[in-house]
């Protein structure tokens, strides 16, 4: 075990954070945006989120009929998204399905709207349907580190009206975890506060995760050595993800 001190910033940066209506996009918070690969220009991504997205399109058989239609959003964009929907489509509409300015996941990079290729989309609300190379995609899409972010069982949780369209990367072992438990990311650092959990990963390895609290401006803790990846969560909290070191790239 190694001992490492943590400022409180660090909470709120990392593939897990939580960003809705109560917890918005920190400005601690910077992504590394890269263009998603397949000629979509003008859309982005963090950078393993993007990467991830294109592999998990590939392996689902979706190249030419799955089709990023909003990915990396700034806070104007997404101001420009709000104001049009409001106009166009009226409140209701625009309070269920679109964030308001600095509380939407589009802006973290992390998130990303898909659509079934068709002569007429709906960059809104896309249709992605649950058969054929989308559905593919979303039997594949925890084991790339995807979820299905808002669905209509956890709407109460999430304020957001269920999104097919939508997916968020969090990581292969969360996204999984989420997915085995029937969690929503608004319950997730709860969940992990109960105690550090375990995942199978694709091919038999496995992933220990566990949360650190952070309630100061700085916390100390004790990690485990060898490969691990930390998170903020954007609750107080620190993520930590220990891999098998046959899993370490």
């Amino acid at each position: 075990m190694r001992r490492t001190v943590f400022d409180r910033a660090e909470t709120c940066r990392g593939p897990l954070i939580l960003v809705n209506a109560t917890h918005p996009v920190s400005g601690e918070y910077t992504p590394e945006l890269i263009s998603l690969e397949g000629g979509f220009p003008g859309i982005r991504m963090e950078r393993r989120a993007a990467h991830l997205l294109a592999a998990c399109i590939r392996a689902a058989g979706g190249s030419g009929v799955i089709l990023p239609v909003s990915g990396w959003r700034s806070g104007a964009e997404q101001q420009a998204t709000w104001d049009d929907a409001w106009k166009t489509r009226g409140e209701a509409f625009t309070r269920r399905y679109v964030a308001l300015p600095g509380c939407s996941e589009h802006q973290t990079g992390l998130a990303v709207d898909l659509a079934e290729r068709a002569e007429h989309i709906d960059w809104i609300c896309p249709s992605f349907p649950h058969w054929g190379p989308c559905g593919a995609f979303r039997r594949l899409a925890a084991q790339y580190g995807f979820l299905q972010r808002y669905s209509r069982e956890k709407e109460a949780l999430t304020g957001i009206g269920a999104e097919p369209w939508h997916f968020r990367y969090v990581g292969a072992p969360h996204a999984l975890l989420m997915e085995q438990n029937g969690l929503c990311l608004e319950e997730y650092a709860a969940f992990l506060s109960g105690g550090p959990r375990s995942c199978a990963l694709p091919g038999g390895r496995r992933a220990r995760v566990f949360r650190i609290s952070c309630p100061g401006g700085r916390v100390e803790a004790e990690l485990p050595e060898g490969c691990c990846q930390i998170s903020g969560d954007n609750q107080g909290g620190l993520i930590v993800t220990q891999w098998e070191e046959a899993a370490c790239v």
